[in-house]
């Protein structure tokens, strides 16, 4: 027999899980609470036992989708060391959760434009949160030791950007569909990392060049 924990636990989930089931259709914003709750099999003021409205769930959820896929690339990215490549292990990994949470990632990425604009700055915060953690990471542990990057923050950016883009794409697209996309998104990403590195070099040579010409003018 279920404890009350797991008991709540479980409406919880079936509340959560409704949702985005039924968000998949039409999109979180237009979703009513008697939808939520009639999918969920629940009454609707059990609802209330759990979130204080529509958009406390949608805001939940956008963090638990957030904090799950961070994992995951966080993982993905330590794993780097041991496998090699950044760019590889990254979109496999990103695509891979695509494949098996679709609705999942289409709750994070939608209604970027609309709904409620407390729903939209978490989608913000969250996205950002890719943007500093993978920043801290292509700082710290550069994908080429001896080709050092320039403007990380907004090589980090862009490179979140392009994948969370690509991965709209790819739920419109057959699973037996996606992998040329896969591939498309690893070579734009490796040409963002080989821009910074050329940007780096070419400012490196010119700071050598410089103080050569001032060490000259000195003598």
């Amino acid at each position: 027999m279920a404890s009350r924990i797991e008991q709540r636990e479980k409406t919880r989930t079936a509340i959560v899980q409704a949702a985005l089931h039924l968000s998949s259709e039409k999109g979180f914003p237009a979703l009513s609470l008697r939808e939520v709750t009639r999918e969920a099999g629940v009454a609707p003021a059990t609802f209330y036992r759990y979130f204080i409205d529509m958009e406390a769930l949608g805001l939940a959820i956008v963090d638990e989708v957030g904090l799950s896929l961070r994992q995951l690339m966080r993982k993905a990215r330590h794993r780097v060391r041991v496998e090699g490549s950044i760019v590889n292990t990254s979109i496999e990994t990103f695509m891979d959760f695509i494949d098996k949470n679709p609705l999942l990632f289409q709750l994070l990425m939608g209604d970027r434009a609309g709904g409620p604009r407390s729903f939209r700055a978490a989608i913000k915060k969250e996205k950002q949160r890719f943007v500093d953690e993978l920043a801290d990471d292509l700082s710290k542990d550069p994908p080429t030791r001896h080709q050092p990057l320039d403007h990380i923050t907004v090589v980090a950016e862009m490179m979140v950007n392009l994948v969370f883009d690509g991965g709209i794409e790819a739920l419109s697209l057959p699973k037996e569909e996606r992998a040329p996309l896969a591939e498309k998104l690893k070579l734009e990403l490796r040409i963002i990392l080989t821009g910074s590195q050329v940007i780096t070099a070419t400012t490196s040579r010119g700071a050598a060049m410089a103080r050569k010409l001032a060490d000259a003018t000195q003598k």
